[in-house]
């Protein structure tokens, strides 16, 4: 399975506005200014989508201002006719909670045609060990640390959106390995979940059999050591960002066909639940807040001073930065530095992309529209 694993090679000089951006191996500056979809099917646009790896930088010291840990990039996006909010979050490879969140007062079925969107494909990445899977419930989103592999000397992580488990079936906090990979699964039933179907709808089936439009499961199932639970495919792919499921973790068909080559038996997995999560890129804090969308945590003001508290870098947070985006809890990373510049979200670097197609999303072609910014690496 080749991943895309993007770099910038770009002067800074060329773009005054992001001169504070580290240049180098910085994987996942992944962006595009004003970009025009095509037709929303799977044939020519959502089966091309690849699979892309940001590169990021631990902290090495405590207050080490050399950390990258904020991935990806902000980009925008130009609404056209017929667009929905759905289908431009998948377009970018997010879920329907971080589009909704990032533009809360447009309508999600008619957004106004050239209207410019801000997309937050940005993120920081969450306190961890760094290794296999970790998905971080509030935020509804999945990442993948690979091991490191020959002659790479980056970190490396994949990032995908996923649905996650309704707020009465809700997807637990645990440490798992991967078990096994099945793909065309059948879904057997269990018992709890056959007892809901036959009081709500009168289903009394004891299994979907593979391939099914009903089979939730889909094509892929990643199997867990983690009973009842699994990381799988979708029958309904407007399920991603939402809290539909039994608990699994749903992804995008075109995300799991290829995180399903990508990911190994026997890999390290865990479901974490951070609300607040705290970075460092090029010498800036930036702290993301998320819904506590299970409402496991009492005070979510009192939790972000604790990730701040825990941080390398609590002599650097601007408190009153930081209450303000506690109270918004955009999703997306803010910067809580003392004394920088006051910005909005997605105006801390959105550089243009020329080809006017997401970079490793080329209409008609399975590589990357930038020239010489794309290396390829194998993940198996």
């Amino acid at each position: 399975m080749k991943i895309h694993v993007l770099y910038c090679r770009k002067s800074m000089e060329q773009w005054s506005f992001v001169k504070m951006w580290w240049v180098g191996l910085v994987a996942g500056l992944v962006v595009s200014l004003p970009v025009r979809a095509w037709a929303w099917d799977e044939a020519t646009f959502f089966s091309q989508k690849r699979l892309i790896a940001h590169s990021f930088v631990l902290p090495r010291s405590p207050h080490d201002a050399r950390a990258q840990t904020v991935i990806g990039s902000p980009r925008e996006y130009v609404v056209q006719p017929k667009d929905t909010l759905l289908d431009i979050a998948r377009y970018f490879d997010l879920g329907y909670n971080e589009i909704i969140g990032a533009h809360p007062g447009v309508d999600p079925w008619i957004p106004a045609a050239g209207e410019s969107l801000m997309i937050p494909t940005f993120w920081i990445i969450p306190q961890s060990g760094y290794e296999g899977v970790v998905v971080n419930i509030p935020e509804m989103r999945l990442y993948y640390f690979p091991p490191l592999q020959k002659g790479i000397s980056n970190r490396l992580v994949i990032t995908l959106p996923v649905g996650l488990g309704r707020e009465d079936w809700p997807t637990p906090r645990a440490k798992f390995k991967i078990r096994g990979k099945t793909p065309n699964p059948v879904w057997i039933i269990p018992e709890s979940i056959k007892k809901e179907r036959i009081q709500e709808k009168g289903w009394s089936e004891n299994m979907i059999p593979a391939g099914s439009p009903d089979n939730p499961m889909g094509k892929y199932r990643i199997d867990l050591t983690l009973p009842l639970y699994a990381i799988h495919d979708t029958n309904n792919p407007w399920a991603v960002g939402r809290l539909v499921t039994h608990g699994c973790i749903r992804l995008y068909p075109e995300d799991i066909e290829q995180f399903f080559d990508v990911i190994r038996v026997g890999s390290s997995g865990e479901f974490v639940y951070q609300p607040v999560k705290i970075g460092m890129l090029y010498g800036k804090v930036y702290v993301e807040v998320h819904e506590d969308i299970y409402r496991l945590i009492p005070d979510l003001w009192q939790e972000a001073q604790r990730v701040v508290r825990e941080s390398d870098w609590r002599e650097m947070v601007d408190q009153a930065r930081l209450a303000k985006a506690v109270r918004e809890k955009s999703g997306v990373p803010i910067d809580v530095t003392k004394g920088s510049p006051a910005s909005n979200p997605g105006e801390v670097a959105i550089i243009e992309e020329k080809s006017g197609v997401p970079v490793g999303v080329t209409k008609g072609s399975p590589a990357s529209s930038r020239e010489g910014e794309v290396a390829i690496i194998e993940l198996r």
